[in-house]
């Protein structure tokens, strides 16, 4: 199964629930599909097999944890050289803030999701790790108003 279309309707149905809801028992889960358990965990096991179902995880709350400002940041860099980049992104990877780094097609090079407790949290941060790396032309951080749609 190398793509969405070798998913038919129930495997749909299955991770529609599990991504509500990974707790679900087989039971439950087989009866919200209409399947019996079995041949419901047999489809749940090899979603997971193929990679379909890469993990469960628990969704924190994230002012209960002391990260309730999130701020996305939009860089852009002027270096050029292999070496400067590498260490610029092992930098980033390894700062706890940061919930999410990727490297961008065209304009900004990084996008980088950082979860901190408050406004001072992030200048803090901003100021004292992420400003003063080498290799950086320009640094736009992004408050949220609202959120729409999350991924769930």
């Amino acid at each position: 199964m190398g793509n969405e279309s070798d998913l038919d309707a129930i495997d749909r149905e299955i991770l529609f629930h599990l991504r509500q809801d990974g707790r679900l028992t087989n039971v439950e889960l087989a009866k919200r599909v209409g399947l019996t358990p079995p041949p419901c965990l047999r489809r749940v096991r090899r979603l997971e097999d193929i990679g379909v179902i890469a993990g469960y995880r628990a969704v924190l709350d994230p002012e209960s944890v002391g990260r309730g400002l999130e701020v996305l940041v939009d860089v852009e860099v002027y270096a050029n050289d292999r070496k400067t980049i590498e260490e610029f992104e092992e930098t980033v990877t390894s700062y706890d803030e940061v919930i999410e780094f990727r490297r961008m097609f065209g304009r900004p090079d990084y996008f980088i999701r950082v979860a901190v407790a408050d406004h001072a949290a992030y200048e803090a941060f901003l100021t004292g790790k992420l400003s003063g790396l080498p290799g950086l032309l320009r640094i736009t951080s992004h408050l949220t108003m609202r959120k729409i749609k999350l991924d769930s």
